[in-house]
């Protein structure tokens, strides 16, 4: 059962056209996954991104991000032309995502792959409609939200006009009407986002590779999710929420972090015996082998931070639907299936929730070597029910947080890990890592890569420098699997059919 896998975005992939595809680059990393001894895949969220660029804050809680879907596969299918391709700035540096000159440019690029394919007659084929019946319970929802949103100029739903915004019978049916090439545009989009995922995890899947998949516990205020559920959230009178989304002041910022999602209305939820979240969890199992859901805390007792606060600090803990929710999700689906991110403030409620449900938890070596040596997070209380990671997405990488740990954690983390330099700490946290007891050890592709902060996907709390990194096609090298393979085979974590 032990095991080990890659931490790495799509979005950091080096494909061509601005940002990491499900392209060729996509299955030459499934291949470079295989080299280095690897039977894992872990990404983030797959939703489609708004301001902010983060997968955490998505237009929906079950579409995919257009952004990608893979335009060379478009050319090759006669739905685009490489001239048109070429001609879009998407920016040219390699390591970097331009999110803005994305959105002005891919969405012109589908829509003529749209146009293409309707008269050719793709729309009419059975394999469309199927997708489109198959998905009506959230598809329906998320085409025409997007389509009303780009006809109001991309704007918040609280500022379209009040009948639409409340979705009066009348007005959804005009809106639809009105908009039903843009809504058939936008459900064309999810459908070669389905195609071309399904064919990448497929591959994967027969080179024994895995896909843990990340979910944001929350959904973004501005999401076709709220505008079509309004009911499952905590929303005043005029649809604004009562409270938001945040977390209380940590080791990332004495504000605390305040991420602005609708909190859910949890009685509301338990009166449907669940119903929204055993949708999402179904989409979930499509799209991903193991699912990781983010912020699992936030289901025994969450931070709610009043509506307009300007941080974090005046919230306060309210409790969630606790075991209820797990047991309607283990009764549809099995326990064997879910990661729980039982980060942050955890206390013994939140334990015995997370053995309740039966799911193994996180350990994050960045959180182990503090001077006083009692840190949960240290080697030797990795047991098998963890997956055990050097650093997450929204730590340093694990070269820059050495660079910046304080001489006591030095001093202790040299002696724990018996290295006597602190530039040997990187990889002796590496070993540390994939020699636990934990049946599962996942790494950032950065870590192994030994690159700085440069290289970092997330600093809570801060916007526009995040999601952006990307790593250069020459880097992933032959010589890298192998050092990483080197490590799984020490540690026993190379599966036979990986090793074969």
């Amino acid at each position: 059962m032990r095991r080990s896998g890659i931490l790495f975005p799509i979005f950091s992939l080096p494909s061509p056209y601005g940002i990491g595809t499900f392209g060729d680059a996509s299955y030459k990393f499934v291949d470079f996954l295989c080299k280095a001894g690897q039977s894992i895949w872990q990404i983030l969220p797959l939703g489609p991104t708004g301001y902010g660029d983060s997968p955490y804050q998505s237009f929906s809680s079950f579409a995919g991000n257009p952004y990608f879907i893979d335009l060379e596969t478009l050319i090759e299918d006669g739905l685009l032309t490489k001239e048109e391709c070429d001609a879009v700035d998407f920016g040219d540096n390699a390591s970097d995502i331009d999110y803005e000159k994305l959105y002005f440019g891919r969405f012109k690029l589908y829509k003529k792959a749209y146009d293409r394919a309707k008269e050719r007659g793709d729309l009419k084929r059975k394999k469309f409609k199927a997708f489109c019946k198959e998905n009506a319970y959230w598809l329906e929802d998320y085409a025409l939200y997007m389509a009303i949103k780009d006809s109001f100029g991309g704007v918040n739903f609280m500022e379209w006009d009040e009948d639409i915004r409340l979705r009066d019978k009348n007005a959804m049916s005009e809106y639809s009407k009105k908009l039903e090439t843009e809504v058939e545009c936008y459900c064309y989009l999810q459908y070669l986002f389905n195609l071309q995922w399904t064919a990448l995890k497929k591959y994967a899947n027969k080179k024994g590779i895995e896909i843990i998949g990340d979910i944001p516990i929350y959904v973004a205020f501005d999401s076709a999710d709220t505008w079509a559920n309004p009911s499952l959230f905590q929303l005043d009178s005029k649809g604004w929420p009562l409270a938001v989304a945040g977390c209380p002041p940590d080791c990332f910022t004495a504000e605390g972090q305040l991420w602005g999602n609708p909190l859910y209305k949890w009685d509301e939820h338990k009166k449907t015996n669940y119903n929204w979240w055993l949708n999402r969890m179904k989409r979930c199992f499509e799209l991903y082998d193991i699912v990781r859901i983010d912020h699992f805390r936030g289901f025994d007792a969450y931070w709610a931070v009043p509506f307009g606060d300007k941080n974090a600090v005046g919230g306060k803990w309210l409790k969630g639907p606790g075991y209820s929710l797990f047991a309607a999700i283990n009764k549809e689906f099995g326990t064997g299936r879910v990661i729980a991110e039982d980060l942050g403030f955890i206390t013994d409620s939140v334990r015995n929730l997370i053995k309740k449900a039966g799911y193994p938890g996180m350990k994050v070596l960045q959180f182990a070597f503090d001077e006083s040596g009692e840190s949960e997070h240290l080697p030797h209380f990795c047991d098998k029910n963890y997956v055990v990671y050097t650093g997450t997405h929204d730590n340093y990488t694990i070269k820059a947080w050495v660079d910046q740990m304080d001489k006591p954690s030095v001093k202790f983390a040299k002696k724990y890990l018996h290295v006597k330099k602190r530039k040997q700490l990187p990889e002796a946290y590496l070993r540390a890592a994939m020699g636990t007891a934990s049946d599962t050890c996942v790494i950032p592709l950065q870590d192994y890569m030994l690159l700085g902060n440069e290289a970092r996907i997330n600093a809570p709390s801060t916007l526009g420098i995040n999601w952006r990194w990307r790593v250069e096609a020459d880097k992933l090298t032959d010589k890298l699997a192998k050092e990483i393979k080197e490590y799984a085979v020490v540690y026993g974590r190379v599966s036979k059919k990986i090793s074969n």
